[in-house]
């Protein structure tokens, strides 16, 4: 009997060495060390038009103010007053800031009127009510923080225990002029603790112009869009809605994004003005007015006057004709200082900034 003969068909049998094994590894995380990067600069992209949305539909909500009520929104009393809907929009009544007044014309009419009827606890809610539309992505959710309030006083008109003392804060700021050391409330109008309101409306209609301005040298002194007691409309913007800034993103140190450790983010976005809720674009420098230029977020580094992002190619600032511009840091300083001037005369380059 005859046996079959033994097959020639082969079957190899192929492995990876180690090396192959390493080579294939080392190809694959210098594919994923390129592709991080991408996909990084793709995120921080669309968080840049999120942040610079924001400010559009902030814009907006000045400007419709201004057509219904015939004066941008103003910048309130102080720090030491919140939003009140029971005294409307007249800033002689209105102890609120700029954000509380816009939020009837960003689709926040609800949030707006909780403290209807004299209702403190309900005033004391709005001002916990974190709101995205105040909060840039690339920097800090819009969650409650605490209310530290360095050095200041507690707010008057609505209870902060009945909120556990958690606040609502913004990442963006009116445009309070070039001169940061006029300050926003050198004079405290007359109030009733009992009610947190001036003593009587003919009390606050009494106010001098010099009191509307905040300042001990008269309205001239306020170079800004948003400053205290701001009665302002368009039309005395004389250097033009499209070479004024309106708000922007503000300077933060990052160490205290989430602790209320920096002094000028401590407190709430609903109240009047405040470092908290307005910037500059210049500052005293001895005896001379220089800029105070945008920054970006830098650890162990704060600044209560500055404009500014944790974007790292410059900041969103919203003009007064109601677009938004990125500012690169590298903006000659003196054009940024009067970008935040409304009458002060000066010729700006549009390409500039």
């Amino acid at each position: 009997m005859k046996s079959n003969p033994p097959s020639t068909i082969r079957h190899p049998k192929f492995a990876f060495t180690l090396v192959e094994l390493l080579v294939v590894i080392t190809i694959i995380g210098i594919l994923i060390a390129l592709l991080l990067p991408a996909v990084q600069a793709a995120r921080e992209a669309a968080r840049q038009v999120q942040c610079k949305n924001n400010l559009k539909q902030f814009a907006l909500a000045a400007l419709n103010h201004e057509q219904v009520t015939g004066h941008l929104p103003s910048g309130g009393w102080g720090p030491m007053w919140g939003g009140d809907p029971d005294m409307g929009f007249d800033p002689k009544k209105q102890p609120g800031g700029f954000i509380f007044n816009c939020l009837p014309f960003m689709e926040q009419q609800a949030l707006h009127d909780l403290g209807l009827n004299n209702n403190r606890a309900g005033r004391s809610r709005t001002a916990a009510m974190p709101i995205s539309m105040l909060n840039c992505p690339s920097r800090r959710p819009a969650i409650l923080y605490p209310f530290v309030a360095h050095g200041q006083q507690t707010p008057i008109n609505y209870d902060l225990s009945t909120i556990n003392n958690l606040v609502g804060r913004t990442d963006y700021a009116g445009n309070c002029g070039d001169n940061a050391q006029v300050m926003q409330y050198n004079a405290s109008p007359p109030f009733n603790t009992s009610c947190g309101i001036p003593n009587g409306t003919c009390a606050g209609m009494a106010w001098t112009p010099q009191y509307w301005a905040g300042l001990s040298n008269g309205a001239d002194a306020a170079t800004g869009v948003i400053y205290l007691h701001s009665w302002l409309t368009l039309s005395q913007i004389t250097d033009g809605t499209s070479y004024t800034y309106l708000l922007g993103e503000k300077y933060l140190n990052p160490d205290s994004y989430y602790n209320g450790a920096d002094g000028a983010d401590d407190q709430e976005w609903n109240m009047g003005i405040d470092y908290d809720i307005v910037r500059w674009t210049g500052v005293s420098q001895g005896w001379s007015l220089g800029p105070a230029p945008p920054y970006q977020d830098q650890e162990g580094m704060t600044m209560w006057w500055n404009f500014g992002s944790a974007h790292s190619n410059g900041c969103m600032m919203a003009l007064c004709d109601g677009s938004v511009q990125l500012i690169a840091y590298t903006i000659d300083p003196y054009v940024h200082k009067n970008l935040g001037n409304r009458k002060d005369g000066q010729t700006i380059d549009g390409k500039k900034f």
